[in-house]
């Protein structure tokens, strides 16, 4: 799966070791060891982001399936609230779970978190009343705070800063199929076990889906690694290659041990490109809130709760497919702040027709413009985090799960956006979110060309830091000057 673009690669890659000896290896043994390392991490990523999205999302497919006539609940404020106090619980462990992460083992901690979440979405199912669904989604939301983040710091983990984007953009995918997934398994439940043994069908889709999770989080136990040097499955030189050519790309080893301390939080805090991310994705994500009124977006149209569940599918899809397209260019490319920018100005476009047409066609196509502009941006911000702020680890931990917690500080205001009383055009929301997304857009550019080149702190030109023999940096971008880190030797991918 790994494509170098227009990288320059030695004909072998080497470095010194401590006894004045060379050890070095092919190239084709290296993608050999990538293609390995993608087909035990990536599948099973896949799959638990999958349902990690079904499980949160799926209470809109309850929703227009009796969830509000059957707890007596407002279409409107309180069923805003519901998908609001997620969020809150989401941002509250965040940090502390993917700083924990760093320092245990991930085999153990993501399927774990995914255990938790799958028990707390499974009793969504036996709630009674309005309270009652408030506390499992915001328990749910503790329990899932250190999933996707911690995905990413596993993935960052194993791979060099040239192929994060489009890893990242095959794991995100996993959010975008839920969406298709997600609205042809409720159509299936609800429509086969409306009513059986006494329960509504939006009830059986809680029990059931968060079964499903169940049993992939106890089969991830056993699939996910953890690091390169403690991996049972890699032979002796697949683990020496694993973990050096990581710091020829300017990381640290992965197994590094470390004290967990506040530094780690304030080393970060004081990287001021730290905020500009934050505020980027934070309006990416602000966008993102609309993935819980698509359901009802599209029953508006004049469907039927069952037409709308299957006609939720392609939109995603879509979705799906641009997110992968511009992943794998980003990497190729070597480039991130136009590959942010382009898709934020698509999904601009999809929101200002939602606001401005009436024609019912247009509307339905608008949603393939907002769901692919917004969801094939999202992966290329994390993989630009973890590019920039690729070393230590703890201070990646940090940077990707602060961009992640404060961003979706956006998700507690915008799951106000879609009030019931504005439908069906939604004008006041999507035309606050076709806002976003242009401020996004122009934010990314700004980034690319004016804000992070300004970065060199303590910094050395390439020309005068330490070479290894003969493997030439390959981390750095295709139009942007390079700095490197002196006590890490350490480049910054400032596109």
């Amino acid at each position: 799966m790994d494509h170098t673009g227009d990288i320059k690669i030695a004909d072998e890659r080497s470095l010194s070791q401590h006894d004045g000896t060379t050890r070095s290896w092919s190239p084709e043994a290296e993608r050999k060891l990538v293609r390995k390392v993608d087909l035990r991490i990536l599948p099973m990523l896949i799959i638990m982001y999958i349902l990690n999205y079904v499980d949160r999302t799926n209470i809109g497919n309850a929703k227009i399936a009796g969830l509000l006539t059957d707890l007596n609940m407002d279409s409107g404020v309180e069923y805003n609230w519901a998908l609001s106090i997620f969020f809150f619980g989401y941002l509250l462990l965040e940090i502390p779970s993917n700083l924990l992460l760093a320092h245990t083992r991930p085999s153990i901690y993501i399927p774990g978190i995914m255990l938790c979440w799958a028990v707390i979405s499974a009793l969504t199912g036996a709630v009674q009343n309005f309270s009652g669904l408030l506390a499992v989604r915001f328990f749910l939301g503790i329990v899932e705070a250190g999933f996707f983040p911690g995905c990413l710091f596993l993935l960052s983990s194993w791979y060099k800063k040239h192929e994060l984007a489009k890893r990242m953009s095959i794991l995100y995918c996993g959010s975008i199929v839920s969406g298709a997934f997600g609205g042809l398994m409720a159509y299936g439940i609800i429509q086969g076990l409306e009513g059986a043994k006494g329960i509504a069908g939006w009830r059986w889709l809680f029990i059931i889906e968060g079964s499903i999770t169940v049993v992939a989080a106890i089969i991830a136990i056993f699939v996910l690694p953890d690091y390169p040097s403690t991996t049972r499955w890699l032979s002796e030189e697949e683990v020496y290659i694993a973990e050096q050519r990581l710091i020829l790309d300017g990381q640290e080893h992965s197994s590094k041990k470390s004290e967990f301390a506040m530094r780690d939080i304030m080393m970060t805090l004081k990287d001021w490109r730290i905020y500009f991310f934050i505020f980027l994705f934070l309006l990416d994500v602000s966008a993102g809130t609309i993935s819980y009124f698509i359901p009802t977006i599209v029953a508006n149209l004049g469907y039927s709760s069952a037409q709308a569940q299957l006609m939720t599918a392609p939109p995603y899809v879509f979705a799906a497919i641009l997110a992968l397209m511009n992943g794998f260019h980003a990497d190729r490319t070597q480039e991130r702040g136009y590959h942010v920018a382009g898709p934020m100005l698509l999904a601009m476009v999809g929101f200002i027709i939602s606001a401005a047409s009436t024609n019912s066609a247009a509307l339905y196509f608008a949603l393939f413009l907002c769901a692919g502009g917004i969801w094939s941006t999202i992966s290329i911000i994390l993989a630009w985090v973890g590019n920039t702020f690729n070393t230590p680890k703890e201070k990646r931990a940090v940077a990707l799960a602060l961009v992640n917690m404060l961003g979706n500080l956006s998700s507690v205001y915008g799951a106000q956006l879609y009030p019931a009383s504005n439908g069906p055009r939604y004008i006041p929301g999507n035309a606050a979110n076709a806002t976003f997304c242009f401020a996004g857009a122009v934010l990314a550019v700004l980034m690319k060309h004016f804000i992070l080149p300004l970065y060199k702190g303590d910094t050395v030109s390439v020309a005068a830091a330490p070479h290894h023999n003969m493997e030439e940096n390959t981390s750095a971008g295709t139009e942007e000057e390079q700095y490197v880190d002196p006590g890490t030797h350490k480049s910054n991918m400032s596109e």
